[in-house]
């Protein structure tokens, strides 16, 4: 009996050392991490804006940029303009638009990605617990029950009862960074997902204030042709004032009635895309076209000022930028979750529970029942399987690299395209509106010999439409800049940084 002890101990103590020399082992190669390490991709960064020397911006703003501070965005980059009703809009659009709503929950959904594989950080624990009743037969001769021990050939002794509670516990040991990889990837993957949203929201707020101002615009227009159309009608009843007294032909007064009468058709005509813009509003803000409506006001405003920055921080500001860069990481970490499949897989299986054939003895002592020890897994022969799957994981590596250059190409273009049209705008604005003041003298003097019988009516009609499409073309072109100047806000990134992205650790 003593020997048989002795032996029991020695056994127990051989698995313990066993056990011990595995965790050993898991220790001392856990800091081993399979995959490159990240460096973040270079791109052709310009030192400056090619649009932004001083003397276009002097010419666009009249003012020149002080430093250090204040060439950045702050705060909510719509109250620069300075319009109430804008301010508004672009808070309800934080709250009730959809794809922003959306973007969100894919941010959430990407950050429990992360919590999903930080959870193989540690051992998985189940249980399955049971009872089973069976009956062996009589003609299968000498069978042992399920918990083993003699038989006799009675029938009741057939009968057997077998209760247990085990517990499993797996824990993988992460030799070459398989599971940091992948909670890794997961993590770049939701710091995109939160720039995504950004950069949702950004563009959203843009395009509720581009909306906003052509609607403006809309309503000025409306202004201008209504004023014009109430001219024309005093011109008609002048010209019948004339007709009637035999000093004017027929042909004046239709020349005037049809001039009166295409004005007001364009007039009408503003009205379709006035409310076609108020209904993309009301998408953006997440309402019903049905309900919303924005009050008539004619565009006042003039662009503000743009602090720009310089080109190198263009990388921190747009959070596109952002996005595309983070999945560069991702791709990066993905590759070494495929290069640790080159690498056996070390798992610590433990088993303990009670397994009894009466329940009044299930909890024990004899009853208890236990299992310890350490597989390794490796695969031997693939086929050239894994190899492929790292083969992509680099391929997907480059194209992301790829994606994030062509990104940032593409944000130094908006940026640079706005600008030019900003600055080509003020001076075509000057040039529209001295253009403006010619054709009003124009008609001035065009009206004057007509009543003076010099000239005919037709003079007056063409200086009429001169007018018009000059000061339609001056309330188009502000209307282009305001839109200009939002398109330029959102092409820098509005106020957002990368600092505002969430840290990995936050993540976890």
């Amino acid at each position: 009996m003593k020997r048989d002890e002795m032996d029991r101990r020695k056994r127990n103590a051989a698995g313990f050392r066993l056990v011990t020399f595995s965790l050993l082992i898991m220790i001392f190669i856990g800091a081993c991490t399979t995959g490159p390490k990240y460096r973040k991709p270079t791109a052709t960064i310009p030192k400056v804006y090619k649009e932004m020397t001083p003397e276009n911006f002097k010419e666009m703003y009249g003012w020149k940029v002080a430093r250090p501070m204040d060439d950045q965005i702050r705060g909510n980059w719509w109250e620069m303009f300075n319009d109430p009703q804008l301010n508004d809009l672009a808070e309800q659009v934080n709250i009730s638009n959809q794809n922003i709503a959306a973007a969100a929950a894919n941010f959430r959904a990407a950050r429990s990605m992360v919590k999903q594989a930080r959870s193989e950080y540690f051992p998985l624990v189940t249980t399955t617990p049971s009872y089973t009743r069976s009956r062996v037969s009589s003609l299968g001769g000498q069978l042992s029950p399920p918990g083993g021990g003699p038989i006799t050939n009675s029938s009741t002794a057939r009968l057997f009862t077998d209760i247990s509670l085990p517990f499993d516990v797996t824990w993988e040991a992460d030799l070459w960074g398989r599971i940091r990889n992948t909670v890794s990837a997961n993590a770049f993957e939701a710091q995109a997902s939160a720039a995504d949203l950004e950069n949702t929201r950004l563009s959203v707020q843009a395009q509720v204030a581009i909306f906003y101002y052509e609607l403006r615009g809309q309503d000025a227009l409306k202004q201008l042709f209504d004023a014009s159309v109430r001219a024309f009608q005093e011109t008609l009843e002048l010209t019948r004032a004339r007709f009637d007294t035999g000093i004017a032909s027929d042909q004046d007064v239709a020349q005037a009635e049809t001039q009166l009468k295409t004005t007001q058709a364009q007039a009408t005509d503003l009205g379709i895309q006035r409310a076609q813009f108020e209904h993309a509003i009301a998408l953006l803000v997440g309402q019903p076209a049905s309900t919303f409506s924005i009050p008539v006001e004619p565009l006042k405003q003039e662009p503000p000022p743009i602090p720009f920055g310089v080109p190198s921080e263009l990388l921190e500001r747009r959070p596109d930028i952002a996005a595309a860069e983070r999945r560069v990481a991702e791709a990066n970490a993905q590759i070494g979750v495929t290069k640790a499949a080159f690498f056996p897989a070390l798992l610590l299986n433990a088993s303990a529970g009670f397994e009894t054939s009466s329940i009044t003895n299930w909890f024990t002592w004899p009853s208890r029942v236990w299992s310890v020890g350490p597989t390794l897994a490796q695969t031997l022969f693939d086929a050239g399987h894994r190899k492929a799957v790292t083969e992509q994981a680099w391929a997907t590596y480059d194209g992301t690299v790829a994606n994030y250059r062509e990104i940032v190409l593409t944000a130094f273009q908006e940026v640079e395209d706005n600008l030019a049209a900003l600055r080509i705008l003020s001076q075509e604005l000057k040039q529209q509106d001295a253009a403006v003041d010619s054709s009003e003298r124009f008609l001035s003097l065009a009206t004057d010999r007509y009543k003076l019988g010099i000239d005919s009516y037709l003079n007056v009609v063409a200086a009429q439409t001169i007018l018009l499409n000059n000061q339609e073309l001056a309330v188009r072109l502000r209307i282009e800049q305001m839109t200009a100047s939002a398109q330029l806000i959102k092409a820098l990134g509005g106020s957002w940084n990368a600092s505002q992205l969430p840290t990995v650790r936050e993540l976890k």
